[in-house]
């Protein structure tokens, strides 16, 4: 035992900026105990050596915070109905501590979010109101809004707003605010996360193995990706139809004076406007005209390419979209603008002109699976077009498969749609019996029409 203690004394303490002589031995001692009860899960154990070091020497090392956090919630899981509130408040405490003895290491939004979800998860034995949590979100977000990104408090704090506006307590402004502030913080996360991961993509598209920390590295990432992309799932179902346009347009008609010249508003009046597809409104028109007259950039134009196609001035929306992309300088934004444009283009059915935008929003942003999906799609529908028989028209869904695959090879939030795609297109593709019995096997096909590629009949 004595060994141990003394193994992780040494591992605890090595760096630290001062010396043994001036430590208390008492608080080393006791430290190295809780550390190792902590690592074995045995809080019962670990609680009043931690408690004896937190109170003697709470700025000793971060161990005691923690660890502590680890005990606590033990004590929590633990416990039950009243008896959980003690602990709980005591971790709250804990937090605040840390956050005194420890600034440094303790991101104020990060753990002030991580305070109001410890008193949302326990709310009923706390006897919290939707009206105090939501107020205890609203501060640690105005706090430090930096970082505050954990997906579960995000989701948390827009979903009791929801519940305060259903209540009547809270007006349909606040509620679409809240909303953007909350979509453009998630899209905040996933550019951050999906630049990381970018990396190591093209490191591994270029044959170079990654490193075993680059492995985890990856696996984070993608973890996280795949939080941020199922809040964003839920907050717009939580938000349903009360975004609707019988709702929205009142609402920005009444605003619209007052906030002619604020460029933010007009932006994210015109954005929501476009996504609820309310465009057919002459508002819409009203809302990017002067969005694009107070501030041309890559949004306004690109919304004077939606009024064009409403207009059915195919060739003029397409000027105004490039014009989007010319005038965006951020790469993610950029990636997501020619997917879009791709996706009205391919509704449209111009998959020859869509494929190059989605061609190139995979090209700035190599870990979006969507674009592959898309072009995926495309390849599909045109199959009946693009073959001189049967077989090679049914060839094309091995095209269609391939390019499926690359989405779940590089979206972790599309592995199950991508694989539910590669299922659906290699049934449609001809089977065994069928390439044995064309002699097709390890042949190449050439598909003609806007595909202009070939595809590898499988051996058999």
């Amino acid at each position: 035992m004595k060994k141990n203690i003394t193994l992780l004394f040494t591992l605890l303490f090595v760096g630290l900026n001062f010396g043994f002589a001036q430590q208390d031995e008492e608080c080393m001692t006791k430290l190295s105990i809780f550390h190792e009860y902590a690592r074995a899960k045995n809080y019962e154990a670990a609680y009043e050596p931690w408690m004896a070091v937190r109170n003697k020497c709470p700025k000793f090392n971060i161990a005691i915070y923690s660890d502590g956090e680890k005990i606590l919630k033990g004590k929590i899981k633990a416990a039950s109905g009243a008896d959980k509130v003690p602990f709980i408040n005591d971790l709250l405490k804990l937090w605040e501590q840390r956050g005194v003895n420890f600034a440094v290491k303790t991101p104020k939004g990060e753990y002030a979010a991580k305070s109001c979800q410890l008193i949302y998860d326990n709310r009923k034995i706390l006897n919290k109101t939707s009206e105090e949590l939501f107020e205890c979100y609203d501060a640690a977000y105005k706090l430090d809004k930096a970082t505050f990104t954990n997906p579960k408090s995000l989701y948390t704090y827009f979903s009791l707003m929801v519940d305060l506006y259903d209540a009547k307590k809270k007006p349909a402004k606040d509620l679409f605010n809240k909303y953007d502030d909350v979509v453009e913080k998630v899209e905040e996360e996933v550019k951050n996360y999906s630049e990381k991961l970018n990396k190591l993509i093209e490191k591994e598209d270029a044959g170079t193995a990654l490193t075993k920390k680059e492995g985890k590295y990856k696996k984070f990432y993608e973890s996280y990706l795949k939080a941020y992309d199922q809040i964003s799932g839920s907050i717009d179902q939580k938000l349903g139809d009360r975004a609707n346009c019988e709702n929205l347009i009142p609402l920005y008609q009444k605003d619209f004076e007052a906030n002619k010249e604020n460029a933010v508003w007009l932006q994210r009046a015109a954005g929501k406007m476009s996504e609820k597809d309310c465009t057919g409104d002459p508002l819409f028109f009203k809302l990017v005209n002067a969005y694009h007259k107070l501030s041309p950039s890559a949004n306004s134009a690109y919304y004077l390419g939606i009024l064009k196609d409403k207009e059915g001035k195919s060739n003029e929306a397409i000027k105004f979209y490039k014009q989007a992309i010319s005038l965006e300088t951020d790469n993610f934004k950029k990636a997501k603008l020619n997917n879009r444009i791709g996706l009205k283009l391919k509704a449209r059915g111009s998959y020859g002109q869509a494929r190059g935008f989605f061609k190139q929003a995979l090209r700035l942003n190599p870990s979006s699976g969507r674009p592959h999906l898309s072009i995926a799609a495309m390849y599909a529908a045109s199959a009946n077009k693009c073959g001189d028989t049967n077989f090679n028209k049914r060839a094309v869904y091995w095209l269609a498969a391939s390019e499926a695959r690359k989405a779940a090879r590089v979206d972790p939030t599309l592995k199950k749609a991508a694989a539910q795609s590669v299922a659906n297109y290699t049934a449609k593709a001809p089977q065994k019996s069928e390439i044995f019995s064309s002699g097709n096997s390890g042949q190449t096909i050439t598909i003609g029409c806007w595909i202009g590629s070939s595809v590898k009949v499988p051996s058999i």
